[in-house]
């Protein structure tokens, strides 16, 4: 019996009656195998990430040791980006706004938790294992497939995988950082910043967003000689959930979008 999934693969692969899909070569591969794939394509490319935000931390004034905590224990790329940046801006004066952006950022999580909660399953232990692997790739492999045995496999492979990839690259651009010493030398010192504009990048593909991103930007910027570093930000993000609230040049209920 034939699978509708076989629709998502290439041409140059057929699926026989047990399931598994045949390529080219004759080697099966099975739906496992293919998540497997797939969620191992994403933890290679995700934690290469982790080298920028290792050398960034240290250029910002972190330690070495630091910058490894906070990848073991925070684990969100965004949130640890706005941490770092923010810090380098204002160091320790700042260090609460950076906690507050930090935290701004990672409250995504708390969605793809709820999301992901029926998926995981078990008790409350597997669940809370299951939560510091939250995140917006392992979230994203997870419901991307239609079986819910695939979609934990993809969860729990995508999840553990870029968390040891994340802290080994995190370690390696931290030793780099601290071999580079100066960071204005480099350049470095605004390093942060463009980093965070690249995560921000792709996402502006509709109206509202760039219309957000662009607010925001003017209003942090207004503010930036007034108050202390980090303050900036917090303040442009009453942008963006005003914008959310009213929906402002989003697309209305019952619109084509």
């Amino acid at each position: 019996m034939p699978n509708v999934r076989s629709l998502d693969y290439p041409a140059h692969r057929v699926q026989n009656h047990s399931h598994a899909f045949i390529e080219a070569n004759g080697v099966p591969v099975t739906p496992e195998r293919e998540v497997w794939r797939e969620a191992l394509g994403v933890v290679l490319a995700t934690s290469a990430y982790g080298v920028s935000f290792g050398a960034l931390a240290v250029a910002a004034g972190l330690d070495v040791w630091q910058a490894c905590v906070l990848s073991l224990l925070m684990f969100t790329g965004g949130s640890q980006f706005a941490f770092v940046g923010v810090f380098a801006a204002g160091g320790l004066a700042a260090l609460p706004s950076a906690i507050a952006s930090a935290a701004l950022l990672g409250a995504r999580n708390i969605a793809y938790g709820m999301r992901m909660s029926p998926i995981i399953g078990g008790g409350a232990a597997r669940r809370a294992a299951a939560a510091h692997f939250t995140i917006d790739e392992s979230t994203a492999v997870a419901v991307s497939q239609n079986d819910p045995r695939l979609r934990r496999v993809g969860f729990w492979v995508t999840g553990i995988g870029i968390f040891l990839g994340w802290n080994a690259t995190t370690l390696i651009g931290a030793l780099v950082g601290d071999v580079l010493g100066d960071p204005k030398a480099w350049g470095l010192d605004a390093a942060a910043a463009a980093a965070f504009l690249a995560l921000l990048w792709p996402r502006l593909k509709r109206r509202q967003a760039v219309a957000v991103g662009v607010a925001a930007a003017v209003v942090a910027a207004s503010f930036t000689p007034f108050v202390m570093p980090g303050l900036p930000v917090l303040i442009a993000a009453l942008v963006a959930i005003l914008v959310g609230w009213f929906n402002w040049l989003g697309v209305r209920d019952g619109a084509i979008a």
